[in-house]
């Protein structure tokens, strides 16, 4: 069984690094809220679980919510 088992894949959800490493490019997409998935470079393109909107904020995976400025 892994950490991703049973994970209920909904926008603002936060993870761990774990399920970070173990999910999709598509499974992590559906974190995201839908302003900012255009953005979203797909997971070989995110630092430490994070990527940057076009404002220069950045979405976290692990807070499940934007990085404060």
């Amino acid at each position: 069984m892994d950490s991703t088992d049973g994970l209920r894949l909904r926008v603002g959800r936060p993870i761990t690094p774990e399920q970070f490493e173990l999910l999709s490019d598509e499974q992590l997409e559906r974190l995201v809220p839908k302003a900012y998935r255009e953005f979203f470079p797909g997971k070989d393109f995110c630092a430490d679980g994070h990527f940057y909107l076009h404002d220069g904020t950045a979405w976290c995976f692990y807070r499940g919510g934007l990085l404060d400025g």
